[in-house]
């Protein structure tokens, strides 16, 4: 598994708020940019600070913790919550 060293939590930044590089810039707030640029040249234009390795240890942060659970229906299909 590769390190997180990119996100930074610090109770005087963001409120502790998982962040990149110390930056107020929020894993919350570059998961929002991938989205809104998927186009890594067109996000580049707009947010030079924001290195292509931050995106994805952004990406890494959240699917490692963010919850994620099966919830079990009427009829027994699973759905994930």
């Amino acid at each position: 598994m590769q390190a997180l060293e990119r996100i930074t939590m610090d109770s005087a930044v963001m409120n502790g708020q998982p962040c990149l590089r110390g930056m107020r810039l929020t894993v919350r707030r570059v998961l929002e940019i991938a989205a809104l640029y998927p186009d890594a040249s067109e996000r580049r234009k707009d947010y030079p600070e924001l290195q292509d390795e931050d995106v994805a240890q952004a990406i890494r942060y959240a699917s490692l913790y963010l919850p994620d659970q099966t919830v079990l229906l009427n009829g027994g299909h699973a759905v994930a919550a």
